[in-house]
């Protein structure tokens, strides 16, 4: 059998066509462009234990949900000083954090069912992802700027009190 020329001619175009069109393509990649703002939807107070004196009020966003609490801080760029998260989870365990996607430093101080401050992790690092665990039991946890802690003087067995917006 006998192929014409121009079905050669065909073939052979066809075969560069798809050959040319297999070649990679770039990828381009883009710098993170999430933005994520302060949303205040409470108020925390912490206080001394010893005689209830108030330490700091600062303004919080209130993390409960399962997508607020795997989220966290992540891709924030700035924290105020007077603004913080609380986590509020719905049992008492061992917790722990890391600092995956965290662009700021920060200290996690976890705080028993009774409100009271029972561990910290200071000036964790950003974009970390070494566990970062309680070494208690705890409910709730709160987030800070790095520093804060020790700059408010917190104290192990301190306490918390919270207020949230409607």
């Amino acid at each position: 059998m006998r192929i014409p020329p121009i079905l050669k001619s065909v073939v052979i175009v066809f075969g560069l066509v798809l050959l040319s069109s297999c070649k990679e393509e770039k990828k381009t990649i883009t710098e993170d462009k999430v933005v994520v703002s302060f949303k205040k939807e409470g108020t925390l107070t912490l206080k001394k234990a010893d005689s209830d004196a108030i330490i700091k009020t600062i303004d919080i966003e209130i993390a409960d949900d399962e997508y607020t609490t795997q989220t966290g801080l992540m891709y924030r760029t700035k924290l105020e000083t007077n603004h913080g998260m609380l986590f509020i989870f719905p049992n008492v365990q061992m917790r722990s954090f890391y600092m995956k996607n965290t662009k700021i430093p920060l200290d996690i101080i976890y705080i028993a069912e009774d409100l009271t401050i029972v561990s910290f992790q200071k000036n964790a690092k950003p974009m970390d992802e070494t566990s970062l665990p309680s070494e208690a039991p705890a409910k709730y946890v709160l987030e800070i700027n790095g520093g804060l802690s020790d700059a408010w003087q917190l104290e192990i067995g301190d306490k918390i009190s919270f207020e949230i917006l409607e």
